[in-house]
């Protein structure tokens, strides 16, 4: 039982959320292609606690998705959680974004495979169950015609930015594809924070670190 916000940018949607024993009850959000997180992020957090008629005080824990996802999004959620917690004196709660971004769908039979955009045609993917259950832990991979074969027995659903890059790659009837109007979003972190706020799932603030996955790599300007 408790009010926590909900702190998500590991795509180009910077999303604030708060929920109240599970329930939500203010969402702000933008999904921005130009990644402009940095100036959203506290003006957002703030209409979200004006919209639930709630201040700091009455937060109890802050939760953030902690990736995979966008290097410079998810620095930018994580210091902004990390420094409410020094701030509030307040728990630090770490949800998988791509376990987050598989509640966007309900299923009665198959797997949802939530993809995010990696470089080229890499993607960051996990495997759940119709119960949302990971059967298949994240890892990222490079997209063919081959990928996800092991599963497609069964409906396959493809969930997510990094959906459209198995469009006329990945092929057969059973597999379905739903495309990148579905980006991770605070909205489903409001239950998943409150099972882990219930069991104390908590995070050392000083150490953590986002779920970066792979190094990140700068690309040098060409010489002219």
């Amino acid at each position: 039982m408790a009010t926590i916000l909900n702190i998500e940018t590991s795509s180009t949607n910077c999303s604030i959320s708060i929920g109240v024993n599970g329930e939500l009850i203010s969402l702000v959000e933008k999904d921005d292609a130009q990644y402009s997180h940095s100036e959203k992020l506290h003006v957002f957090i703030k209409e979200a606690l004006k919209d639930a008629s709630l201040t700091f005080n009455h937060i109890d824990a802050i939760s953030v998705s902690k990736g995979p996802g966008s290097y410079t999004g998810l620095r930018i959620g994580v210091s902004a959680a990390k420094g409410l917690c020094f701030s509030l004196d307040k728990p630090l709660i770490a949800l998988n974004t791509l376990e987050a971004l598989s509640h966007q769908l309900e299923i009665d039979e198959g797997v949802i495979i939530p993809l995010l955009d990696a470089r080229r045609m890499e993607v960051y993917a996990a495997v759940f169950d119709n119960n949302h259950r990971e059967i298949r832990a994240t890892k990222a991979e490079i997209i063919t015609e081959d990928s996800f074969s092991e599963y497609k027995e069964g409906k396959v659903y493809l969930l997510g930015p990094g959906a459209e890059k198995c469009k006329d790659v990945v092929e057969g009837s059973n597999v379905h594809i739903i495309a990148s109007k579905h980006v991770p979003s605070a909205r489903e972190m409001v239950k998943l924070s409150e099972e882990k706020f219930k069991i104390n799932d908590f995070e050392n603030v000083a150490y953590f670190e986002p779920y970066y996955l792979k190094d990140f790599v700068v690309t040098k300007p060409k010489k002219r």
